[in-house]
């Protein structure tokens, strides 16, 4: 067994996941260990580990890895009201416009609170 799957598994423990108890009755540690145990079998060096793990969380949480556009393509309409359009990016749904794309905002993007 992989050093890899071996720390995973004792962190999940140590953090109470596999209990009862534990957020979805434990049922989370089990699943996160299915992927550590893929992730630890595609034997990748500490460089290429590093890219796939930063790529991987951005696909995860839906984000783009290239820059959004104002290809139409892109955007779905997804309200109007008082005769304002809503647009949303289909790549990352946490990104929407009131012009169909041409110009856009991001919920996640610290600076728009």
């Amino acid at each position: 067994m992989s050093n890899l799957i071996e720390h995973a598994k004792r962190e999940l423990k140590l953090a109470g996941m596999f209990d009862k108890d534990a957020d979805y009755n434990g049922a989370l540690a089990p699943e996160i260990l299915k992927i550590v145990k893929v992730f630890s079998k595609s034997g990748h060096s500490g460089a290429s580990a590093a890219i796939t793990i930063s790529i991987l969380e951005k696909l995860l949480r839906f984000e783009n890895l290239t820059p959004i556009t104002n290809n139409p393509e892109e955007w779905v309409k997804v309200s109007e009201i008082n005769q304002e359009e809503m647009w949303q990016n289909k790549r990352n749904p946490a990104i929407f416009s009131k012009d169909a794309g041409k110009t856009w905002y991001n919920l996640n993007d610290k600076n728009n609170s």
